[in-house]
């Protein structure tokens, strides 16, 4: 059974609001510019011979409305292709693109939008040459300055970019895009006040330049003065309120003054506004996990990862989001991208620690997966992390470790006892196995045994009892003198005898001599009583 998940593993929130404004319009999908000779839905003027390009000043909700009039030519094939690439057929929009640059060189937006495509496919040498073709065809296209700007500091190469932007100022001192792309390479290397002074003069040369804004009002925020970052948002917001960028700086103001609810809707409004923009669905994603909203979370991150691939703080909050899932192969998996993407980063070792501890991995000895996630905390500090938690989580792994030790100790015991049990019911069950064959056998030799003796007791004469007993020889003698005494007899026998008396059964005859009678027949045998001769 897995512990209780523990909210402890560190989130990410994309606080560069330069990075939120530039993926706004780089490596967040490709969007158009209406252009001024083909009016758009919402009827804005379009430039002349730009065709239809990639800018963060529309949203790209309008951005693929139709057009009363269908676009021809190099502009009908730019809009087909960025409605590719919307569709996340990157490959496919590559091709398109490629094919429109080579035909129609002189689209530098398609150039810029070739570049978005190439930097979300990881082509990142090819997406760096992409803009700076366009910025050869057009040197103040702001769109392809804050692509490069972010691709160099993701990249670790803002210090060389700064040295280039400061090269081309010296000849063009009212550069708007360049005093701008200048102070977001220098926010990007935390030099807030040389940062918040170059913003200061772009706007000085356009005071409602939206982007200019954003960076001074990071500055703020960084320096945490967020009230004044929030009057400075809020004012780019009145400007155009369709820039996501703004809402998306807007939702960090609000999480540092402790408004989260109103955050949050920043978060979800610049989403809206900018599907692709990867720095606020991954904001938006942050705050879900915090919500413990795990399914919305993934929805919202890995949005931000298909965007920007190698956007490290995104692939983080992910990992995170399918840790509350408890899927814990695709945790892990994205930990470790972040560790290829950041090797000196000291927090994915911090969450992969935590990921072990909170998740239960298939087929995993639970023992090694506690001492794994003590390793980890281990790895954190030795890279550098420091974090107040680490002493309870690890003192809370080595307590699973002895409960999880005293468990398969205990099962142990109980192991060998039922095993002991088995024994002896096993003997018990075979000695009375043994007792009921003896007695059987002895059984079924006792009823040999009498078997055997049954032909000698059928020749022995039949027992007196119950048998009916024959006539002694002394009571047959009886019987046969049983008759009536002659005269003769009874004079033998010593009784007087009686002239002219007939026996019972006798006939008397004149001048002669009685015969005998005849003698009685024999009583039955076995009635036990004998004929007398009457008196």
């Amino acid at each position: 059974m897995s512990p209780p998940r523990i909210p402890g593993a560190r989130a990410l929130t994309a606080v560069a609001l330069a990075s939120g404004l530039l993926l706004s319009a780089c490596a967040s999908g490709p969007e158009q510019r209406p252009d001024p000779a083909i009016p758009s839905a919402d009827g804005a003027p379009q430039a002349p011979d730009a065709g239809v390009a990639a800018t963060a000043e529309k949203p790209a909700a309008t951005a693929t409305q139709a057009s009363p009039e269908a676009p021809r030519g190099a502009a009908r094939d730019f809009a087909r292709a960025v409605e590719i690439a919307r569709k996340g057929e990157l490959t496919a929009a590559e091709a398109a693109l490629s094919t429109l640059t080579r035909e129609e060189p002189k689209l530098d937006y398609a150039w810029t939008n070739l570049g978005i495509v190439q930097e979300r496919l990881g082509k990142t040498e090819e997406a760096e040459r992409s803009y700076r073709q366009a910025l050869a065809v057009a040197p103040e296209q702001e769109a392809a300055w804050d692509c490069l700007a972010r691709l160099y500091g993701r990249t670790g190469r803002a210090v060389k970019l700064e040295a280039e932007l400061r090269g081309l100022l010296e000849s063009r001192q009212d550069s708007v895009p360049l005093r701008t792309a200048l102070a977001i390479t220098l926010l990007q290397q935390k030099k807030l006040e040389s940062a918040a002074t170059e913003a200061k003069r772009a706007l000085k040369g356009d005071e409602r330049h939206v982007r200019a804004m954003q960076v001074l009002a990071q500055v703020y925020y960084r320096e945490g003065k967020y009230e004044l970052a929030r009057m400075v948002l809020e004012n780019a917001r009145a400007i155009d309120a369709g820039d996501a960028a703004t809402h998306n700086a807007l939702g960090l103001v609000y999480l540092a003054l402790k408004a989260r609810p109103q955050a949050l809707e920043a978060f979800k409004e610049a989403s809206r506004l900018r599907p692709d923009f990867a720095e606020a669905r991954n904001n938006f994603g942050a705050m879900l996990n915090e919500a413990q909203d795990y399914p919305a979370a993934v929805t919202e991150l890995e949005a931000a990862v298909r965007a920007a691939p190698d956007f490290a703080s995104a692939r983080l909050n992910l990992g995170n989001a399918y840790r509350g899932q408890g899927d814990f192969a695709r945790s892990r998996a994205e930990y470790e991208q972040v560790l290829k993407l950041l090797p000196g980063s000291t927090d994915p070792y911090f969450n992969l620690a935590i990921l072990y501890l909170d998740v239960e991995p298939p087929e995993m000895d639970t023992l090694e997966r506690y001492k794994t996630s003590i390793s980890y905390f281990e790895q954190f500090q030795e890279k550098g992390g420091k974090d107040e938690r680490i002493a309870q989580y690890v003192k809370d792994a080595r307590k699973n470790i002895e409960r999880e030790e005293r468990r398969r100790e205990r099962e142990r015991k109980d192991q060998l006892r039922k095993a002991a049990e088995e024994k002896a019911e096993a003997e018990k069950q075979a000695a009375e196995k043994a007792a009921a064959e003896k007695a059987a056998a002895e059984k079924q030799a006792a009823e040999a045994q009498a078997a055997a003796q049954k032909p000698a007791d059928a020749e022995a004469p039949p027992a007196d009892k119950g048998l009916k007993k024959t006539p002694s020889a002394s009571k047959k003698k009886a019987r046969a003198t049983g008759r009536k005494k002659t005269p003769d007899a009874a004079q033998a026998a010593g009784e007087p005898a009686t002239a002219g008396t007939p026996a019972p059964g006798a006939v008397s005859q004149p001048g002669r001599e009685p015969s005998p009678s005849p003698s009685p027949a024999p009583a039955p045998a076995g009635s036990g009583k004998l004929a007398t001769d009457s008196q």
